[in-house]
């Protein structure tokens, strides 16, 4: 067998072909995803000792996709060593290989993937966290062979259940983003009952489970939204707090005139007075940041006394211009967070698995979109997960 048909199963498990359908790209073209990301034959991976070969049943799309096809902030051959590069951070699929190390996992078990990968023999493995691995990376991101193909490589620790109750695509939507807030709120965070958390980008991959993680840890989610299209999707979440950050001029721009920076600093304490109007008079406990540039002043300052700002990425830039003296004089803190553990994936999946936490899929788009969905994303003409239908049959 040369090559496998898209959305079938072959009757045989384990059974490959010579060669794979995948999304790939390639230095040369880096840029717009639309541009940069093209359907190619390329061979199928074999397992190592300790990894698994999964047939891809559907995969998620990610900013990080963006970002590889763009080659910014970062190229992604600068990370790795292959010739191409194959992106996808999330995928839901069929354990179709094993390698002779892997005990926890069998061909035919249905699984979903999270996507940090760690030595696992280093003593921050085996004692503090797989995130402080020196050779800490994301799969799909920093490594190639991600979820946009027919067959991924993974590492056995990546794998947790498939929830029962989820299709395929649905299942594939979720760990990245999930996983990640789970670990910034519950891990970083510590967020408590009672806590007023500020979430930002509330309609997006990661804000739609930060809101309800915050629901089931009894905190009160303040959905920050981009447009008022977006209020009903936040609303049936569980956020009875929901602001339109369009009404409010607070955007950091690269250079400005002071001038500017008076009106910005009106606008970012006229929004603080939004959010205490919404809460009874009270400041944001934690601050839910991923945004970055634009919104990174503003968290700083609204975030309370003794509060906590905790940020995952910035997707409006990296470069974070505050001023400082609301953040010491204050004394709150700023934590970074990155992705999750396994222990905290199988937690966090465990819920999932429950029902008490559920993915929110927009749109599923067929392999061949795949491109066009990350320039959805990358143009933020999207709510809640994309999903990218790869081996699942056709509905």
């Amino acid at each position: 067998m040369r090559t496998l048909e898209l959305h079938t199963v072959p009757k045989t498990v384990g059974e490959t072909p010579e060669l794979m359908q995948a999304v790939v790209i390639r230095k040369e073209r880096e840029g717009d995803p639309i541009d940069a990301m093209r359907v190619e034959e390329v061979p199928v991976p074999e397992p190592g000792p300790s990894e698994v070969l999964v047939l891809v049943m559907a995969a998620g799309v990610n900013f990080n996709g963006v970002w590889a096809a763009q080659g910014k902030p970062v190229s992604v051959f600068r990370m790795h060593k292959d010739p191409f590069h194959i992106a996808g951070s999330d995928a839901s699929g069929i354990v179709w290989k094993v390698g002779a190390e892997v005990r926890r996992w069998k061909p035919g078990d249905e699984v979903v993937i999270h996507c940090n990968q760690s030595c696992g023999q280093c003593p921050e493995c085996n004692g503090l966290d797989p995130m402080a691995c020196s050779e800490q990376k994301i799969w799909g991101y920093e490594t190639s062979w991600g979820s946009f193909a027919q067959f991924t490589k993974v590492q056995a620790q990546q794998l947790v259940p498939k929830p029962k109750q989820l299709g395929w695509e649905a299942a594939a939507s979720y760990g990245l983003t999930y996983f990640t807030a789970y670990r910034m709120l519950v891990g970083r965070a510590q967020v408590k009952p009672g806590d007023n958390v500020l979430v930002w980008g509330a309609a997006g991959g990661l804000g739609i489970f930060a809101i309800q993680i915050c629901k089931l840890l009894g905190a009160n989610p303040i959905a920050v939204v981009s447009s008022p299209a977006k209020i009903d999707l936040v609303r049936s979440l569980g956020a009875e707090m929901i602001v339109n950050r369009r009404e409010f001029g607070f955007a950091k721009q690269p250079v400005e005139t002071p001038e500017q920076v008076k009106k910005r600093m009106d606008e970012t304490k006229r929004f603080g007075g939004e959010l205490r109007r919404l809460t009874g008079g009270k400041d944001p406990d934690v601050v839910f940041e991923h945004v970055g540039a634009e919104t990174f002043p503003t968290s700083v300052f609204v975030c309370k006394r003794f509060g906590k700002i905790v940020i995952c990425g910035a997707t409006s830039g990296f470069n974070l211009d505050f001023d400082v003296r609301y953040l010491w004089m204050r004394q709150k803190e700023i934590l970074g967070s990155h992705f999750a553990n396994a222990y905290q994936a199988e937690r966090a999946n465990e819920l999932m698995m429950s029902g008490k936490i559920r993915p929110v899929l927009d749109q599923v788009f067929d392999f061949a979109e795949t491109p066009l969905a990350h320039q959805l994303m990358k143009e933020n003409k999207h709510k809640g997960k994309l999903g990218i239908r790869v081996q699942a049959p056709l509905p």
